[in-house]
């Protein structure tokens, strides 16, 4: 069974005033922001994480769309896809061939990946092995976990927090994760989504499907991207905030892995936290054209 929060929840939010599309993967409707012009090949990927949506990318869509095709997807579980509502139901594989199959039905090619927190555990996942679609990836404030090395105090803190929780203050986590303030009416737009806890299955569950064993679930998935991206030859451009102190460890090991990272400059956002988009999703749009440009 699936919720889908009520179209008037998504209504007048500010900053935020594009248009609705879906499609259906496997049974479950898939939101997405479908914004700029692809004619010239270019499409960026945009994926988020927990426990935001595609809301979290509206300040960076008119950036990238100048470039080319910009596609925004809510994951199973938020925004305005559906929402399975057992928290069993957000395993690795179900939320990896989501995407990955949100990708085949729009038939996504010369796709430059942009993956935040799960959305790049996902996005990079999906791109290891479907290498034909895609051109470029831009990982920020993420990581490829698979359990054989240990995670950040400040993660271990949010994980026992959703652990010990029935209901999470949306609004107020992702406030908390940006290294500016949120106005009242802005984290409302995150809260949307979630009319009540019935709603929050995905975003209770996500955080305690980050492998911490290679025994977990999507441990050796995700050990099998890492041995995949060890031989990327397309290019990659790791780009993290200054101020994450989530996923900032992740930097080094990602630009480490992907061969062609290193060919990059090495850029940290300045006044960002984990939710980078959030915190100057305009300059990060500007960073990722002119990687584009350069790569091109």
């Amino acid at each position: 069974m699936a919720l889908r929060t009520p179209d008037e929840r998504f209504e007048n939010l500010p900053g935020y005033d594009y248009e609705p599309n879906y499609v259906e993967v496997d049974g479950t409707r898939l939101h997405y922001v479908d914004e700029g012009d692809g004619s010239g090949g270019e499409t960026f990927l945009c994926l988020h994480g927990e426990p935001s949506w595609a809301y979290l990318y509206r300040k960076m869509v008119p950036g990238l769309a100048e470039q080319g095709r910009v596609v925004v997807p809510d994951l199973p579980g938020f925004g305005r896809s559906d929402k399975w509502e057992e928290q069993d139901d957000y395993t690795f594989g179900a939320l990896y061939d989501a995407v990955e199959g949100f990708v085949e039905e729009l038939d996504l090619t010369d796709v430059t990946l942009v993956g935040q927190d799960w959305g790049g555990i996902l996005g990079l996942s999906v791109a290891a092995r479907n290498q034909e679609r895609f051109v470029r990836l831009v990982p920020m404030n993420t990581g490829l976990p698979d359990g054989t090395a240990s995670m950040s105090d400040e993660w271990q803190q949010f994980h026992d927090f959703v652990e010990a929780s029935d209901e999470l203050p949306i609004g107020f986590l992702i406030d908390g994760a940006c290294y500016t303030d949120l106005s009242d009416d802005v984290k409302e737009a995150y809260e949307a989504p979630f009319p009540d806890a019935s709603y929050q299955a995905g975003a209770l569950e996500l955080p305690l499907r980050i492998p911490t064993s290679p025994d977990d679930d999507g441990a050796d998935q995700i050990a099998e991207t890492r041995e995949l991206l060890s031989e990327w030859d397309k290019p990659a451009f790791v780009l993290f905030a200054e101020n994450d102190p989530i996923t900032r460890d992740a930097a080094g090991d990602l630009r480490s892995l992907i061969p062609t990272a290193d060919e990059q400059p090495e850029v940290w956002v300045e006044n960002a936290a984990h939710f980078l988009q959030e915190d100057a999703g305009e300059r990060i749009a500007e960073h990722i054209v002119e990687f584009v440009e350069r790569t091109g």
